[in-house]
């Protein structure tokens, strides 16, 4: 398994695609952030804290992690690879899950630059003792599980297709619908009234749970659920494809 994590970390950067993804990340959060005027620019915001920040990058990472990911196992599917890997000594799910770790790893390190949003904000705070570090770190750890779930909806994606284009896209509407679909559905006044429980269905209402720095078992059992479903739906499309 370790083989194949540090082989998804060196395909990834083995080419401009890499930094390109990840520099592409950090230029629109910084471009929404700091320069663009409007309802994400922390200057114009009127609080020093990194809530614009936290409601933007999700936007953000729906098209930076299927990005990541779409190359996973289309292009072992498409050169023919696939096959010779099945042939290892390893099984179906530590290939599923060095892949998986690999692509996570890879989407987390575009977080790191952003921690010195957190070294400006405290900056720019005048009363840095009611700084509130429980709701940064509770919002930190929410866009990493956040990233985790986006990882394995882009594995699954990836192996559905050896056409990148097909799995990226795949990928986007996925994780775009598994976010907004639900808490977008609970509003709507069906059969006379909101449904509020569907609310409780999407990844939205989770993460901006978390994101206020109250950690929450039932949170982490959702979002590791979540991973785990879509992990083991990717190991029945591989099935699939090896018959």
């Amino acid at each position: 398994m370790r083989a194949i994590f540090l082989k998804e970390i060196n395909s990834f950067f083995s080419s401009i695609i890499g930094y390109l993804a990840i520099g592409v990340f950090l230029l629109v959060n910084g471009l929404f952030l700091w320069v663009f005027q409007g309802e994400y620019n922390i200057l114009d915001y009127g609080f020093a804290n990194l809530n614009p920040f936290f409601q933007i990058a999700p936007w953000i990472f729906i098209f930076l992690i299927p990005a990541i990911t779409m190359r996973s196992f289309s292009e072992e599917i498409k050169q023919g690879t696939f096959e010779i890997l099945l042939t290892k000594p390893l099984t179906k799910w530590k290939l599923i899950l060095g892949k998986y770790f690999g692509n996570l790893f890879v989407a987390l390190l575009a977080l790191i630059p952003t921690l010195l949003y957190v070294l400006t904000i405290v900056k720019l705070n005048s009363d840095q003792n009611n700084f509130d570090w429980g709701e940064i770190i509770g919002s930190y750890l929410g866009l990493i599980l956040l990233g985790s779930v986006f990882t394995a909806i882009g594995i699954f994606s990836s192996a559905l297709s050896k056409n990148q284009i097909v799995a990226f896209i795949s990928a986007i509407l996925l994780c775009f619908l598994s976010f907004f679909a639900f808490s977008s559905l609970s509003s709507l006044n069906l059969f006379g009234s909101e449904i509020y429980a569907l609310e409780y269905l999407g990844i939205q209402f989770h993460y901006e749970s978390i994101s206020r720095g109250v950690l929450d078992t039932r949170d982490l059992v959702y979002f590791l659920s979540f991973i785990v479903l879509f992990l083991s739906l990717t190991k029945v499309t591989l099935n699939k494809s090896a018959q």
